[in-house]
């Protein structure tokens, strides 16, 4: 039986301090396929010589026995997974929930919209901050003044308006207050670490079928933009007086700038990917977080909700899978339990005060039904202003952000080199 709003209540009001959630997971190629964990920059201070340097290696206890393990998916990584599945929901009018949207169609068509779902710093994000609402600057207006004095002692203002800010956490850095902005922790958090990872390696060659890559000629940034290369000096982007070569370092003014020759075969100890014994998906909704947040009226209301949204978004996240990258789609292991396989994907349970648990029987259809169930039964001065999939408000970046997009999307393009990786 799917969990309820009265069960849902009685663990929010005390029952239990948090719900949390393990799934065991394996590369969808099977054991022992590779995967590629993100990849980190690599500064003076944090350089290592070993392999695999570029990836986020730890030693972890396990069972008694330090275990190399390797981190697949950040907790704000697998935040932002769950805002994303959020947001389509949102947008699918299954869900009510306060979005405010920013339209950068006018200036980035190809970024479209960008929501307070997917900003990087949710409603506080210097997106929102640097856009109008109705001509007016988003932190002057009535909405973004609103959340400014928001704290665990009233968290009020910021539920009406980013809910999930106290869910996934939220710091108002760069708002009124700067440092002493408002800010929460995470009531929610989810990892996936590969357990006893085993570093590999990536070749790459390339035999191109026309040309060599060789040429005595040197290959220049075209001056036109309607053209990437050219070999006239005189047709060439210049500064100051000389033409500026295509590509960078030992590729400047090569046929490899612009992908065209052979590519010798190499090998990439750096990141080459990782196999791995098995991934470790834990999910953990802290209750005892929850019942710090404090509403002058309809406490119990909005926690509720919170608590829900929190489930929803587990749910929500892992219905769209953990294809989490090129080359790291990940699936539930099958495993042989009391003669019976059985699938270990992600399932909950209760923790109550005293640690003991409970299962906690709960889909994604039960989740966005408990998630309604729980908005409707908000009392007035906590209800949300907007019906499903329709947003709070739609800002519009101001003249200067607008004009910094440009530049800098314009600078990133005309610097980008076609043969980097």
């Amino acid at each position: 039986m799917s969990l309820s709003v009265d069960q849902l209540h009685n663990l929010v009001a005390g029952d239990a301090v948090a719900i949390r959630g393990t799934a065991t997971l394996e590369p969808a190629g099977g054991p022992g396929d590779k995967i590629f964990p993100p990849t980190h920059a690599l500064d003076e201070k944090n350089k290592k010589p070993e392999a695999g340097a570029k990836y986020a290696f730890e030693t972890r206890r396990i069972n008694g026995h330090d275990v190399k393990c390797v981190l697949i998916d950040s907790v704000q990584s697998q935040a932002n997974r769950m805002e994303e599945a959020l947001q389509a929901l949102w947008l699918d009018k299954k869900i009510a929930l306060p979005v405010v949207s920013i339209d950068f169609r006018s200036v980035a068509p190809e970024v479209g919209r960008i929501t307070s779902l997917t900003a990087p710093h949710r409603i506080s994000d210097a997106l929102l901050r640097d856009s109008l609402l109705d001509g007016q600057l988003f932190r002057l207006s009535e909405i973004g003044k609103s959340f400014t004095d928001a704290s665990t002692r009233n968290a009020t203002a910021l539920f009406k308006v980013c809910p999930t800010g106290l869910v996934f956490g939220l710091w108002d850095s760069t708002g009124p207050k700067g440092g002493l902005g408002a800010k929460f922790q995470r009531t929610l958090v989810s990892e996936i670490v590969g357990i006893n990872a085993a570093i590999g390696r990536k070749t790459a060659s390339r035999i191109d079928p026309v040309t060599t890559g060789k040429t005595d000629q040197d290959i220049y940034k075209a001056a036109s933009r309607d053209e990437m290369w050219t070999l006239d000096p005189e047709q060439a982007l210049t500064e100051g007086d000389q033409p500026v070569k295509v590509g960078k370092k030992e590729k400047a003014g090569k046929p490899s700038a612009i992908v065209l020759g052979n590519i010798a075969p190499s090998i990439d100890e750096v990141s080459g990917g990782v196999t791995i014994d098995e991934a470790k998906h834990t999910v953990v909704l802290s209750l005892a977080s929850l019942r710090r947040l404090e509403f002058p009226t309809g406490a119990k209301e909005a926690r509720m909700v919170l608590a829900a949204l929190g489930l929803l978004a587990i749910f929500a996240a892992q219905g769209r899978g953990h294809d989490l990258r090129s080359r790291c789609l990940l699936v539930p292991r099958i495993a042989e339990i009391d003669g019976k396989k059985q699938s270990l994907c992600l399932r909950l349970e209760s923790v109550g005060p005293d640690g003991m648990t409970k299962p906690v029987e709960l889909d994604l259809e039960g989740a966005i039904a408990l998630y309604n169930d729980t908005v409707e039964a908000l009392p007035d001065g906590l209800k949300f202003d907007k019906p499903a999939g329709e947003p709070l408000a739609v800002l519009t970046p101001s003249p200067k952000l607008a004009d910094l997009v440009r530049k800098s999307r314009e600078l990133a393009a005309a610097e980008a080199d076609v043969g980097d990786e």
